[in-house]
């Protein structure tokens, strides 16, 4: 139930500084795409360093989910920070949130439940044993690096779902990382911990999933961005739990009703993809004093 309520407020903080650094992109001109000048424009900008703040709220919060649950637990609830992005949206747009939006997060929340309580995530280890790093790590990076190539050829809402499904990944490489690096903590210490290698790889994979998740939303409209990181992350994460961590899923008839539920995902998030508060980007009106 920790890892649970954990995983939840994270969630949470981030669909929140997702729409804040959305905010904060749209004012980036297009020539500073994919350059770390971006970042400085950013930097001058308080709506973002308010997302950032939230970053490392939610950051905290995954640490202690991942510390106390099992990577393929945490890291699917992830989905409803979707909906929630759409939420907070229309609270910063002043805009009511319409019929549809409800629909989409009543089908997500639905298929996450239906697809949590069908897999059943169970066992594995607290640690990655031996060199089973090497391999993930290579073939991490050779997804990547598609990734990113492929959307330098493109433009627009396709370079933004690339750059998105790219910093999916990145936070999932982190969460893996993260999850290990802890397990340093309950085996040796604080000193173990810091003299861990997963503790300073999480750092990195962290900030280069953050720098992709800002070209991502400087490129394309947050619809086309954040179906591809939120399911990305969810789906990239229980691989990683399952070939790293062993951890083990119900399968014979139970996959159906995951299959179920993950059908429930998709349709809220389509329907969530078509709503007004994901594909509108106005700037919001100044509240009456």
């Amino acid at each position: 139930m920790i890892s649970v309520l954990f995983a939840v407020l994270t969630a949470l903080s981030n669909g929140t500084a997702s729409v804040l650094q959305r905010r904060a992109a749209l004012k980036v001109p297009d020539s500073e795409a994919m350059h770390l000048s971006l970042i400085g424009h950013l930097l001058r900008q308080k709506v973002w360093l308010a997302g950032i703040g939230l970053v490392i709220v939610a950051a905290v919060c995954q640490a202690v989910a991942l510390a106390t649950g099992p990577i393929a637990v945490v890291q699917p609830i992830f989905v409803i920070e979707l909906p929630a992005t759409l939420l907070v949206a229309g609270f910063v747009m002043r805009v009511g949130v319409p019929g549809p939006v409800w629909f989409g997060v009543a089908a997500v929340t639905v298929g996450l439940a239906l697809g949590m309580a069908s897999a059943a995530p169970v066992g594995g280890s607290d640690d990655v044993q031996g060199a089973a790093w090497i391999p993930a790590l290579v073939a991490t990076g050779i997804f990547e690096a598609v990734l990113i190539g492929t959307a330098l050829g493109t433009s627009g809402n396709a370079r933004a779902a690339l750059l998105g499904l790219a910093a999916a990944c990145g936070y999932a490489l982190t969460a893996a990382l993260m999850k290990d690096a802890m397990s340093r903590l309950d085996s040796d210490g604080a000193m173990g911990l810091l003299t861990a290698w997963q503790l300073y790889a999480t750092a990195a994979a962290g900030v280069g999933a953050l720098f992709l998740l800002q070209n991502a939303l400087q490129a394309g409209s947050l619809v086309a961005v954040q179906p591809m990181l939120t399911l990305g992350d969810a789906l990239i994460s229980i691989t990683y739990g399952v070939t790293l961590f062993g951890e083990v899923l119900r399968t014979g008839w139970w996959l159906l009703p995951q299959l179920i539920g993950v059908a429930l995902i998709a349709t809220g998030c389509v329907v969530l993809a078509r709503s007004p508060l994901a594909t509108a980007s106005p700037e919001p009106s100044p509240r009456v004093r």
